[in-house]
């Protein structure tokens, strides 16, 4: 067990980060498996997205499912997502339970089709507040 820990501490994790280009709001991760870009645009009439990049392609299901564990679980599934190559990508008017499943939970298994990935939720909160902040402040 205290290897397990030594091995957990040695390794670096990516911070999730909250950080804008213009007026498109970005929140950040890249773990081993995946890189996670949330981003909120206010010229698009979907203006949220999630875009989830694999380093292989992501198998095609009718739905996507997103669902956290922690202090809040919740999933979310829809069959509006989209694959383009690697990414997988969900675009909607809001994202409240996405924002708050982030910042309230500790993981999330993200999954279509057999395809799926863990996404840890550690630092996430203060950083979906950042991008909260950002959103409002582009005109939600």
């Amino acid at each position: 067990m205290r290897a397990l820990a030594f091995l957990l501490l040695a390794t670096p994790a990516a911070a999730w980060e909250a950080s804008s280009e213009g007026p498109v709001c970005l929140l950040t991760k890249d773990t081993d498996e995946a890189e996670i870009v949330v981003s909120h645009d206010p010229r698009k009439a979907l203006p949220y997205a999630i875009d989830l990049t694999l380093d292989a392609p992501w198998q095609a299901g009718p739905f996507f499912a997103i669902r956290f564990d922690g202090l809040q679980p919740r999933t979310i599934t829809t069959d509006r997502h989209q694959l383009t190559r690697n990414t997988l990508t969900v675009t909607d008017r809001g994202f409240g339970n996405v924002l708050d499943g982030l910042a309230f939970n500790f993981v999330a298994l993200a999954a279509s089709g057999s395809t799926s990935v863990v996404i840890p939720l550690e630092g996430a909160a203060p950083e979906v507040e950042k991008f909260k902040a950002c959103a409002t402040a582009a005109g939600v």
